[in-house]
């Protein structure tokens, strides 16, 4: 579970990311995740508030102190978006792919980051290019089960 973090886009933002994730770590190392990231970005100008939820299924290795996991992932978003030359709103569905790496530092406590890229579907005027992608970097705590 994380709060927080830095967006980077074309002008980052501070946005509130709740994470949760649930992952299943083999004796092996070989460690399976469900990731769910909501970001809320709050609103500035007349766009608005701004959400971004991406839902992931990622495989992974894990060891002591902390985890790595990439895979496909869906994204729901509603967002303000800026291109070259025009600023509007980025309304739909998208596949994307996850990556997320966890370092813990004192057992509970640790360093969380993850990194989406989403296709965008369609002709936009603001993301003309078809793609997003988005870094959140925050704290991240970890309960055991025993």
């Amino acid at each position: 579970m994380s709060l927080g973090g830095m967006l980077v886009g074309t002008l980052p933002r501070f946005a509130v990311s709740p994470h949760a994730a649930l992952s299943w770590r083999r004796e092996s190392g070989f460690s399976f995740g469900v990731d769910d990231l909501c970001s809320i970005l709050p609103g500035t100008g007349r766009l608005g508030v701004g959400v971004y939820n991406q839902m992931s299924a990622a495989f992974g290795y894990a060891w002591k102190d902390g985890d790595v996991r990439m895979g496909p992932s869906f994204s729901v978003y509603t967002m303000p978006a800026c291109g070259a030359t025009l600023c509007g709103r980025v309304v739909g569905l998208s596949p994307g792919g996850h990556a997320q790496v966890n370092v813990y530092f004192g057992g509970v406590v640790g360093v969380s980051v993850s990194a989406n890229v989403d296709w965008v579907g369609g002709r936009s005027l603001v993301l003309p290019g078809g793609w997003a992608a988005m870094l959140v970097a925050g704290p991240v705590f970890r309960w055991r089960s025993i």
